[in-house]
């Protein structure tokens, strides 16, 4: 097999069907839009998500779910996040400046997920029971 022999299957590739060109072609006079109607005229289409009156089915489903205002305030931080910051003394604005916490953050939380082997200082920053634990464990501290 060659690369400039090879060819698409037998009627892989149709010609586009051109429309409103006489009757010979078996497309004229309707042009596939059928007799009458508002399919058949220009711009008969109706409005998007229009069904015929009925109630449509975006406005029988009820609304679900929202957007919390605090998540976009808050973060979590975890301990394996203080394991990369050079820091001992971590508090909201050197999580900003690390880039852990977007800059919009206004309050975080230490969740315990990780590892931390490091002693640090924590101030200003939420902190879980689990979490608590593993900095006191490693010789760290808290100052709410």
């Amino acid at each position: 097999m060659k690369l400039n022999t090879i060819k698409p299957a037998e009627g892989a590739k149709t010609e586009r069907v051109r429309v409103g060109r006489g009757i010979g072609s078996g497309m004229g006079k309707t042009a596939g839009r059928g007799h009458k109607g508002q399919r058949a005229r220009k711009g008969g289409r109706g409005k998007i998500g229009f069904e015929g009156g009925q109630m449509p089915i975006q406005r029988r489903l009820p609304k679900r779910g929202f957007t919390s205002a605090i998540a976009r305030t808050s973060a979590e931080v975890r301990l394996s996040d203080l394991e990369k910051i050079k820091d001992v003394e971590i508090d909201l604005a050197v999580l900003k400046s690390a880039g852990i916490v977007p800059l919009q953050t206004l309050q975080a939380k230490l969740i315990k997920s990780g590892k931390l082997t490091r002693k640090v200082s924590l101030t200003g920053i939420g902190v879980t029971k689990g979490a608590r634990e593993a900095v006191t464990a490693a010789g760290g501290s808290i100052a709410e």
